[in-house]
């Protein structure tokens, strides 16, 4: 099925809540609407004759000239051999989103380094947390505004100090629980 026809058919069951199809280019786009993308994404999946099972990237852009965050699904279905891109546009000041964790697993990491990088919120995600920067770190790096000059304390840990005996049993025990023993 082509990008035109996945189009019609998101189209027809969505009506006002998908946009345009860009057909311009290498990957083939539809525009979606922030509160359904988890709803297209669930028909994408679900429909049998459309059946996308895989998310093989979900990304972001941020296009701080037009004051939106663009959300990038590229999809693909292994059973039909087809793949189309959905994009969704949020506001820079809260951008937030619905998660599709629950459609595809791989959007758990995926949306934590969206979380992460450019600090947009997935509602309904199972652990919404940093992935790539410390926990205690200050805004998000692949925004345009973020400053490139950081000036940052490194932190510090004291050596992890185990006596030759600690490591024998250690490694002992880690042979018997691989069944080496």
């Amino acid at each position: 099925m082509d990008a035109q026809a996945i189009h019609q058919r998101l189209k027809t069951r969505f009506e006002a809540n998908v946009g345009d199809c860009d057909t311009y280019g290498k990957d083939p786009s539809i525009a979606v609407q922030p509160a359904a993308i988890a709803d297209v994404c669930r028909f994408l999946h679900d429909e049998p004759d459309l059946r996308f099972d895989a998310l093989s990237n979900e990304t972001g852009v941020d296009y701080k000239a037009k004051d939106i965050i663009q959300i990038v699904y590229h999809l693909y279905s292994y059973p039909h051999r087809h793949a189309i891109v959905l994009k969704v546009d949020v506001p820079r000041e809260q951008p937030e989103l619905p998660t599709v964790e629950g459609i595809w697993k791989a959007a758990n990491w995926l949306e934590r380094e969206i979380y992460d990088l450019l600090g947009v919120t997935f509602h309904g995600h199972s652990d919404l947390r940093r992935l790539l920067m410390p926990e205690d770190w200050d805004g998000h790096p692949a925004r345009k505004d973020y400053p490139v000059q950081i000036q940052k304390t490194a932190q510090t840990y004291e050596p992890l100090e185990v006596s030759q005996e600690q490591f024998r049993a250690n490694l002992e025990r880690d042979r018997v629980g691989r069944g080496r023993a």
